[in-house]
């Protein structure tokens, strides 16, 4: 695709604690390679990629392919960034909430971080999908596979056990977060769509939600 050649505009936002391997993921993601070299973030970082998705056009029953350009944003995990981090919350479009299964503190503080998504995330319900990183490190897990689907099952979410060493799962867990993304968008356009008297149609690439705070209610 050219540079401007996209329909959407989509930004999700990786966090969790320090270590926990959001910056390998997204490397992975993108690049499809595991970098070995540890950097620490430092405030904010992104990577891009471009992606097809099938979804419903603005009638909400005919099918159409969209080109989709992903923003996927990479934060750090310090308390010292922290204020720095949650001012992106916003202007995120879906969360990617890791957290490492060889230390059970980053799992027990899922929690601190779902309670400032929902209290900074564009509305109380935002997209999230959990990732357990560094599944491959079978003989040092420190979680349980039960306790984490356990808690996802609690909040809702999808979960997913990846490893940004040999790929298992890392593009799944992205699609799916874009996939529940594209979906409230669709929604969202179909009411705006169904809505107007006019009939007029929505410019897909200027569709890059700039988010209310609401109960996420079409």
């Amino acid at each position: 695709m050219d540079d401007w050649d996209y329909d959407y505009l989509i930004k999700l936002l990786a966090l969790g604690d320090s270590g926990v391997g959001k910056t390998t993921f997204l490397h992975r993601y993108t690049d499809s390679k595991f970098n070995r070299k540890f950097t620490t973030t430092v405030g904010i970082d992104f990577k891009e990629k471009r992606v097809m998705y099938a979804g419903m056009g603005s009638d909400g029953m005919s099918e159409k392919n969209f080109k989709v350009h992903l923003q996927l944003w990479d934060t750090a995990g310090q308390e010292r960034f922290r204020s720095l981090t949650t001012a992106f919350f916003r202007d995120a479009m879906g969360f990617l909430l890791m957290f490492d299964l060889t230390n059970e503190h980053s799992f027990h503080n899922v929690r601190n971080w779902m309670s400032q998504l929902q209290a900074n995330a564009y509305c109380e319900n935002p997209d999230i999908v959990l990732v357990g990183t560094k599944a491959d490190l079978r003989n040092l897990r420190d979680v349980h596979i039960r306790q984490a689907q356990e808690l996802a099952d609690r909040y809702g979410v999808p979960y997913f056990e990846t490893s940004s060493l040999t790929g298992t799962d890392v593009e799944k867990a992205v699609s799916t977060l874009l996939k529940m993304v594209m979906k409230r968008m669709e929604l969202s356009t179909y009411c705006l769509h169904s809505n107007d008297p006019n009939g007029s149609s929505i410019a897909h690439r200027d569709l890059e939600v700039t988010p209310v705070r609401s109960r996420c209610s079409c």
